[in-house]
């Protein structure tokens, strides 16, 4: 492909809670078995996209390690692979990334040292599969500068808290709004771009002379009158990992029949770091409805509308209901939880209850396992 890709994936967000406070938003576990990063890696190993550069920055030890082999996505080629850049110290700077157009900034060797005429750029924690041929083919065609991908969002979403766009009839941008107070219209970026690489070098060279350091508001809204932007509508799945309910709903809609069908069993696929476990293990007494169970999980009790990430552990005469257990989760006997998220490696004492309410309760044991 004519393109590079360059993944964010460095940003924190308070809106997660204590979810944040030991991992990046883009090694969040996702449908059992996945991270959210892993759905942009997939689509743009699927797009044939052979570089890939990924920006860390927060809480970047459990993204790393899940990154440290570039083979699940096929990026371990000899011709291109995968990148990751932290901030680093150097002679001309010793400033953590200041925004996302300060990411590309410290890190614009790697586009300077690249040789493909387009740059994809995409946030890490989003839930989609797409086919970026397309959209390059349609930023060809347009001859735009910029593409931003857009959406139509449901009447429930609330649009405030996303960039918000309005297109004429050719599909060019002439309004973007970033989180606006009142919404005048339900089209959203979803963070993804197709721009030149040498036009997105001058640009970042120009923001950040100017002492300016975010893509969005010192780029797109900055120049959408100046550059030719366009949008692209897309109409498939698509979530953005903002907040404990983004969270929780897009783990949930992973339930639903037809979701798990188009990421899981349609064409094309999504990849994954694996690890070597076992198969689920259902024990006498075990009863399990309308849920998600990773490898290595061993259930006694009673698991409904759940989601199970790798080696969970649930106790017998217990009641799992519409909750999240991460990864390493060993419940005692007799304990129920709804409502909830429990944090990975948590230990949740026998006949303990945790109920959540409308807002989602994340819960956070660290006690001592007497047994698994």
């Amino acid at each position: 492909m004519k393109a590079i890709g360059m993944i964010l994936a460095g940003g924190s967000n308070q809106r997660m809670r204590e979810l944040s406070q030991s991992r990046a938003i883009c090694a969040m576990p996702i449908g059992g078995s996945y991270r959210s990063i892993d759905f942009t890696l997939s689509s743009m190993a699927n797009s044939r996209i052979q570089k890939v550069a990924v920006f860390t920055q927060y809480h970047a030890r459990s993204l790393n390690e899940h990154l440290n082999s570039s083979k699940w996505w096929d990026f371990g080629r000899k011709q291109g692979g995968l990148y990751v850049f932290a901030p680093s110290v150097t002679e001309g700077s010793g400033n953590w990334y200041r925004g996302t157009a300060d990411a590309i900034y410290q890190n614009l060797g790697f586009l300077r040292d690249s040789h493909e005429p387009y740059v994809i750029i995409s946030s890490g924690d989003c839930i989609y599969k797409m086919d970026f041929d397309r959209l390059l083919e349609y930023h060809i065609e347009k001859k735009a500068d910029i593409t931003v991908v857009c959406r139509d969002m449901e009447p429930e979403v609330r649009i405030e808290r996303f960039g918000t766009v309005r297109m004429n009839e050719e599909g060019r941008i002439e309004e973007f709004e970033e989180k606006p107070v009142e919404a005048k219209t339900r089209t959203i970026s979803c963070g993804i771009y197709v721009v030149r690489r040498r036009q997105l070098i001058e640009l970042i060279e120009r923001c950040v002379e100017e002492d300016r350091y975010d893509f969005v508001r010192d780029i797109l809204i900055r120049y959408k009158d100046v550059k030719r932007v366009y949008g692209y509508k897309i109409r498939d799945y698509w979530r953005n990992i903002a907040s404990v309910e983004d969270y929780y709903g897009a783990n949930m809609d992973f339930l639903k029949p037809d979701v798990r069908s188009y990421f899981f069993h349609q064409y094309p696929e999504i990849y994954s770091r694996v690890d070597d476990l076992p198969p689920a293990k259902y024990n006498e007494g075990a009863r399990v409805t309308n849920s998600l169970v990773s490898g290595g999980c061993i259930v006694n009790g009673t698991v409904e509308n759940s989601v199970l990430f790798k080696k969970s552990y649930v106790g017998n005469g217990c009641i799992i209901r519409n909750s999240i257990l991460l990864n390493d989760v060993y419940i005692g006997d007799n304990a129920r939880i709804e409502n909830c998220i429990v944090e990975s490696r948590s230990t949740v004492r026998a006949d303990s209850e945790f109920l959540g309410g409308e807002e989602i309760r994340i819960v956070v044991e660290r006690n001592k396992r007497d047994r698994i």
